[in-house]
């Protein structure tokens, strides 16, 4: 089975839609939504919408730090940029949009593989995996052969052997990595909807789960240029537009 991940649509519809067709086209079978669906973007509303529908079809999706944030009473503790966006988003939640929200799980496990939006080890302290250290303690707190996780914006991967080694590793778009039997795995995906790896285009990964487990970061070029000009024409911070297209 083919299975395409997404993590961090962030608002961000046209390079939601881009990713979507991209997978399907490529013969994804399944969507696993890892998290922060909403915030920076100027389309919440739309996405949360397709993402309901692709729940309503089978996909799994989860909760983001982000999305926690559009459906909190009190403040986000983000910056100010993210805090300006956040409330802007939850002024244009429907009722229905704030309920999906309300139900998404914060991880979810299939055959030998964990999805949560932020590190493993306390999946609602909303921690990055920046670096080995961080890695280790995801990958050790949980009992999964592969854990896949979004949050940071930049794609890695990290590997744990038996004898306690981890090596990370910086995937190249397009070409699949066996996570292979024996080790442990931690992936993080990239985002969809504002990556910071410097490269503008959309990521997500394509999951082949055939004989042996393997895993494809893709990058998807989409109309940045709509995407900012939307998030300009809302009234949100203009920073957040020009981020898209320098992916910082």
């Amino acid at each position: 089975m083919r299975i395409a991940l997404l993590a961090d649509i962030h608002g961000n519809l046209e390079a939601f839609r881009a990713c979507l067709e991209h997978a399907r086209a490529r013969g994804a079978e399944r969507l696993v939504l890892l998290g922060d669906l909403v915030g920076y973007g100027a389309d919440p509303g739309a996405v949360l919408d397709i993402a309901m529908e692709e729940v309503g079809r089978g996909a799994i999706a989860l909760l983001g730090n982000h999305d926690e944030a559009a459906i909190a009473t009190g403040g986000s503790g983000m910056n100010d940029m993210a805090a300006a966006a956040i409330a802007w988003t939850r002024a244009r939640l429907t009722q229905a949009q704030r309920d999906f929200i309300a139900d998404l799980p914060l991880t979810a496990e299939e055959e030998g593989r964990l999805y949560v939006h932020a590190e493993a080890s306390a999946p609602a302290r909303w921690r990055y995996v920046t670096d080995a250290d961080a890695a280790r303690r995801s990958m050790e707190a949980v009992h999964a052969h592969a854990t896949f996780c979004g949050h940071v914006h930049k794609p890695g991967l990290y590997s744990l052997g038996d004898t306690g080694k981890l090596v990370g590793f910086r995937p190249v778009a397009g070409a699949p990595v066996p996570l292979a039997r024996g080790r442990h795995w931690l992936a993080v995906l990239g985002a969809v909807g504002q990556p910071r790896d410097g490269d503008p285009s959309a990521c997500y990964m394509m999951l082949d789960t055939g004989a042996q487990l393997q895993a494809s970061w893709m990058r998807v070029p989409y109309d940045v240029t709509t995407a900012a000009a939307k998030i300009r024409a809302a009234g949100l911070p203009v920073g957040l537009a020009e981020r898209l297209f320098v992916g910082r």
